[in-house]
């Protein structure tokens, strides 16, 4: 990855030299004659021609300097003050913020057969001012529709579960991918983020009531689960209490006593079975 890197730095820092020797050796006979009639002109008009030869370039910004239409020597110039010519040269000014745009809602099908509305946004800058002019038309145009493109080609290699899963992952590979494809424009691209996944109505009911149905599994084995350890623990319960008889009565006590607690107007009490035998065994 490093190396990788600084093959990039090289060859952005050798591509302004390139246009920079073009333009030393294709000026020819009649280039120089204009550059010279026009620093001329801007001598006999001093000092009113000075206006039209000194231009201010923000911190932010740098300025490419077309001679007689060739990149002039030493690429972009700025930021602060610079002169040119007024009857050769040109410049046109470039942006090195970063910049964000919103990418449009794209409608993918999925590897899964599954169609899905993705949207995402791209933070660039540019790198190099020269090769963002001299090698594309619009370099923010261009970003923008390869990045449309880049994420229609990289969603349609996975599946629904692991878009709405590893969406880390995907803005990684995006990012990567428009930073390799923009290098040649001087683009960076320094951030790729996937914002929101749309699921088509009827797929948002089924992956609900799929949902619903594994809660309500769950819930139905916990309850299961409960019930068999209540039957286990009242099986404890009834061992203890048949080893001693004065127990159920104290059972019966408690459950009085629960009841009195609660205010109730009608009041069960359970006669001991002993008593009830007792009658019983009279009858007979």
């Amino acid at each position: 990855m490093a190396d990788k890197q600084g093959a990039r730095t090289d060859r952005s820092r050798r591509v302004p030299d390139t246009f920079s020797e073009e333009t030393n050796s294709g000026l020819g006979v009649c280039g120089w004659l204009l550059v010279i009639s026009s620093f001329f002109f801007v001598v006999i008009t001093f000092p009113i021609s000075i206006w039209l030869c000194i231009k201010i370039i923000k911190e932010y910004e740098r300025a490419i300097i077309f001679r007689l239409g060739r990149i002039g020597r030493g690429g972009a110039k700025g930021p602060g003050l610079f002169f040119i010519l007024p009857c050769t040269d040109s410049f046109i000014k470039v942006d090195m913020r970063t910049i964000s745009f919103d990418i449009p809602p794209q409608e993918i099908l999925t590897k899964d057969s599954v169609t899905v509305n993705v949207d995402g946004v791209v933070y660039y800058k540019v790198q190099n001012a020269t090769l963002a002019v001299a090698n594309i038309t619009n370099a923010d145009s261009a970003t923008r529709l390869l990045a449309q493109t880049t994420l229609r080609n990289v969603l349609g290699t996975k599946n629904l579960s692991q878009i709405l899963s590893d969406r880390e992952e995907i803005a990684h590979s995006m990012q990567v991918t428009l930073d390799e494809a923009t290098d040649e424009w001087g683009i960076k691209v320094e951030r790729v983020e996937i914002k929101d996944v749309k699921l088509p109505v009827q797929l948002q009911r089924a992956m609900a009531a799929e949902a619903e149905a594994a809660r309500e599994a769950r819930a139905k084995v916990i309850a299961a689960e409960g019930e068999m350890n209540a039957s286990r623990a009242l099986k404890e319960a009834s061992m203890v209490i048949s080893e001693s008889p004065a127990a159920l009565q104290l059972r019966y006590l408690q459950t009085l006593t629960t009841i009195a607690a609660e205010k109730n107007s009608t009041i069960v009490f359970p006669l001991p079975i002993d008593m009830l035998q007792g009658i019983l065994g009279a009858k007979r």
